[in-house]
């Protein structure tokens, strides 16, 4: 029901008329091959619950192909919720986002997603944090890291 409830949202609010397409297909290579059959029958690309770091990969490599918007929700449309969060505490602090440290406690495509628009909106890159299952992220780390943390 998570799907056709964003379905209706998309609707309701942006006059896009959508359908939920689930797909089981493990092999990220094969996702986007599929995503890519499928473009001449669609106007954009929502993509659901792809796990980290492949999500990054597919979204990426979706967009470098597809010829119409790609999107994946897990990452950008929990990023656009928590710096619409943020910018109200903000508001109500009356703090600058230039001045603030930031910790985010998960790694994953929402976590990588949330910091990278909350840098972009203004935060010093110094300033924020980020922490998965092995501890703070940081270059040179040896355990549990990825391309993409």
């Amino acid at each position: 029901p998570v799907m056709e409830g964003k379905s209706v949202l998309f609707k309701k609010f942006a006059g896009v008329n959508c359908i939920d397409l689930c797909v089981d297909c493990p092999d990220k290579d094969k996702l986007i091959e599929l995503v890519q059959q499928l473009a001449p029958s669609f106007g954009g690309i929502n993509l659901e619950d792809i796990q980290g770091p492949d999500c990054f990969y597919v979204e990426d490599r979706l967009k470098d192909i597809m010829p119409v918007p790609v999107f994946h929700d897990d990452q950008h449309g929990t990023a656009i919720v928590c710096l619409a969060g943020l910018i109200n505490a903000l508001k109500i602090a009356k703090k600058d986002i230039a001045d603030i440290k930031i910790v985010c406690n998960g790694a994953g495509a929402a976590g990588i997603a949330c910091m990278k628009l909350i840098q972009v909106y203004g935060a010093k890159k110094d300033n924020c944090f980020i922490c998965d299952t092995k501890g703070v992220i940081y270059p040179g780390r040896p355990k549990g890291m990825n391309d993409f943390k």
